[in-house]
């Protein structure tokens, strides 16, 4: 046996646990993903107000292209901080709980945007700018499970305090998404069922879906880009934070 010690190779998961290495690796990607980002947005949006009118909605129906992503998007960063949550509780990662605390804005700001839109969307077509049907409710229940994320994370200065509370309530919410997806099966709202992910395919024409989708990914980049760059400042945050307490310390001593 060789004397010789010898070390394993640590795996990607392990390298980005490091922040020095996130903070490498991530700061060269998000420029790229920014890019794909507003191409994809452009490409999306551009081809959607250019398709023609809904022969029942009229031009009004053009506001799909923002809405429907928006209100994607409000569950999928719930989904992206459960997946993050999981990680500060089980793996027990170092930047599991530094990706929910970035998150939670931005999936707070596009479930905001999702509401006003459907708002917006909704006065001409329903006759009212609100009621309380289950999908909307269950999205209105998502924004303010979001807004107590965020005062929760920032009630506490200390980050190893506030992070498993924080991922015990994002898990805990996370009830809620397939409320929201489901909503329109269970229970009479004015909201149609599903058009787009269905067993049997897409029910939309695809003048409609593919601007929808190409929309739909852009946004998508657009939020792992904010979310690349919320994560990069709260790790530099907490940097400062802590030579800033040993220099506290060193001064009293």
């Amino acid at each position: 046996m060789s004397d010789v010690a010898t070390t394993a190779k640590p795996s990607r998961f392990a390298l980005l646990a490091n922040p020095t290495r996130f903070l490498e690796l991530s700061g060269w990607v998000q420029p790229w993903i920014y890019a794909l980002a507003l191409i994809a947005i452009v490409a999306g949006l551009g081809l959607g107000f250019a398709a023609p009118d809904d022969y029942q909605q009229g031009s009004t129906v053009k506001i799909m292209f923002i809405h429907v992503p928006f209100a994607w998007l409000s569950m999928m960063v719930w989904t992206v901080m459960s997946a993050s949550a999981l990680g500060t509780l089980v793996w027990r990662h170092p930047l599991a709980d530094v990706s929910v605390k970035a998150a939670a804005p931005i999936g707070a700001v596009f479930t905001f945007l999702a509401l006003v839109t459907g708002s917006i969307w909704g006065r001409p077509m329903w006759g009212t700018w609100w009621v309380w049907d289950a999908r909307l409710t269950s999205v209105f229940v998502l924004f303010l499970m979001y807004l107590g994320l965020i005062a929760l994370t920032r009630a506490l200065d200390e980050p190893g305090r506030s992070a498993k509370a924080a991922a015990i309530l994002v898990l805990v919410g996370f009830v809620n998404i397939p409320i929201i997806k489901f909503s329109v099966d269970w229970w009479n709202t004015l909201h149609q069922s599903a058009s787009v992910i269905r067993a049997d395919g897409p029910a939309m024409p695809m003048v409609f879906l593919v601007p929808l989708l190409t929309a739909a990914v852009g946004f998508s980049l657009l939020f792992f880009a904010l979310h690349l760059t919320a994560m990069r400042t709260e790790v530099l945050r907490r940097r400062v934070a802590a030579l800033s307490r040993l220099a506290a310390r060193s001064a009293e001593a």
